[in-house]
């Protein structure tokens, strides 16, 4: 494969903002629920969601194939390219850098958060109603918090500024002032959006989701017992 293939270039660019993008930005609203709403807020979030109809294949084609392919394509970019930082040492040349990165972090966060959650509810260990109550025992080891915080701040940053280049790419902003103006809003967004997921973590983490998990822990032990 030509590492300047224009098709695939496009596509990978596309599906990176739709519909990754929206997505994405409907992830990081759903997690905020648990902090706007508590609980049972999240947990009408989640239940909403795969209340749609059709979900298994709008997940499917909107969702699983798009991030296979925006993320194996995107890796074959990552070691391909050259990163240019060490002779030009440009802004731009280090957000392409950067965007690099953050790409294969993020898409090898997303198979292990996948793992994390979906997977074990396909295999019986939790369910889409205590999802809240497993993202509490995630994310309250230390270790896990770490790894959660600097994938969404990596995440956030590549949709951001990955947005900035779509707009590039597709003929949307052209020229210098233009282009100004995309990368203050962008970067905004960078903002909001990693603020809405960082709150969500730490709404996880709190009375309110641990007070759940150790009720479902006991009703656990007890049917068990």
């Amino acid at each position: 494969m030509s590492g300047n293939s224009f098709l695939p270039r496009k596509i990978h660019s596309l599906l990176g903002v739709i519909p990754l993008g929206l997505f994405f930005i409907e992830h990081a609203l759903t997690n905020y629920s648990a902090f706007e709403g508590g609980q049972e807020g999240f947990k009408d979030s989640v239940e909403f969601l795969h209340s749609l109809p059709l979900i298994f294949f709008l997940e499917l084609f909107l969702i699983w194939l798009p991030i296979l392919f925006h993320g194996v394509y995107g890796l074959y970019l990552a070691f391909t390219s050259n990163l240019n930082v060490g002779r030009f040492n440009y802004g731009r040349n280090w957000a392409f850098a950067l965007q690099r990165i953050s790409g294969v972090f993020t898409f090898i966060f997303v198979i292990w958060h996948v793992w994390q959650t979906r997977v074990q509810v396909a295999l019986g260990n939790t369910t889409n109603e205590e999802i809240g109550q497993h993202m509490h025992d995630i994310v309250t080891q230390p270790g896990f918090f770490i790894l959660y915080f600097v994938a969404v701040i990596a995440a956030t940053f590549h949709f951001a500024n990955g947005l900035w280049a779509f707009l590039v790419s597709w003929g949307i902003t052209i020229g210098p002032r233009a282009q100004k103006v995309s990368s203050r809003i962008c970067m905004g967004i960078f903002v909001i959006v990693a603020v809405l997921f960082i709150l969500s973590l730490f709404a996880f983490r709190g009375d309110e989701f641990a007070s759940a998990s150790a009720a479902i822990g006991s009703l656990s032990s007890a049917v068990l017992g």
